[in-house]
């Protein structure tokens, strides 16, 4: 990943999660618990949550996996990821942090049961070699799940487009004092390939025995499924 985005991510760290909360009014945390369902994450099993950011989705995994399971979180900005095992300890949770890229983990083949990456993969140089990397460290007939913001169609497609490219870069500039930031992620998000389009990409990894897509909130994110072969 290029040191552009590892630095915006950095300069924008402290502030992520309120920013995030105010932006998307809350349902980001609605959509993380999808996609933890949609992983099937069961008591015991061992995940690897890539760009995870300030923790928050592997939080949820360790809800999942419980006691006997096992959670690593890892993100290519150390900033990014200094307040994770803080905030996990205050929730009486053990989970592992450290820094790493997901275009090139430093994790044997077939560790995890799941791995998975949200709102990251638009951010890596390479989604096909980031996917290939986050099918490699899975076993056979385990889950990646990827949580990415859609472009939305249909009635939701003029309003979120607003939003999304006028006052979500002058909220979210407002808040964190980076409006560059927050008019960058909106931009990638309109440009990357949602939905069917992803799934291509999951395909071409050439990493899956099965894919599928699940839209949420009338396509402004969706979970990805993949089934590693």
């Amino acid at each position: 990943m290029s040191e552009k985005v590892r630095s915006m991510f950095a300069d924008i760290a402290s502030d992520y999660d309120r920013v995030n909360t105010v932006l998307s009014f809350g349902v980001h945390h609605a959509w993380r618990k999808k996609a933890i369902l949609e992983s099937e994450a069961k008591e015991g099993d061992h995940v690897l949550d890539c760009a995870t950011g300030t923790g928050d989705l592997a939080i949820e995994f360790k809800k999942a996996v419980g006691e006997s399971g096992y959670v690593m979180g890892t993100d290519f900005c150390a900033p990014m990821i200094e307040p994770a095992p803080a905030k996990a300890k205050e929730k009486g949770l053990k989970i592992d942090f450290e820094v790493a890229d997901a275009m090139d983990l430093p994790y044997e083949d077939s560790r995890f049961d799941i791995s998975s990456i949200a709102f990251g993969i638009r951010n890596v140089d390479d989604p096909v070699v980031a996917l290939k990397e986050l099918a490699r460290v899975v076993k056979p007939g385990g889950r990646v799940v990827v949580l990415e913001f859609g472009q939305p169609k249909g009635i939701l497609k003029f309003p979120y487009n607003l939003y999304s490219q006028h006052i979500m870069p002058a909220v979210g500039g407002w808040l964190s004092g980076n409006r560059e930031a927050y008019t960058y992620l909106p931009r990638t998000s309109a440009t990357f390939p949602a939905g069917k389009k992803f799934l291509k990409l999951m395909k071409n990894s050439k990493s899956f025995s099965e894919v599928k897509a699940v839209k949420l909130t009338g396509g402004i994110a969706y979970v990805y499924v993949g089934v590693v072969q």
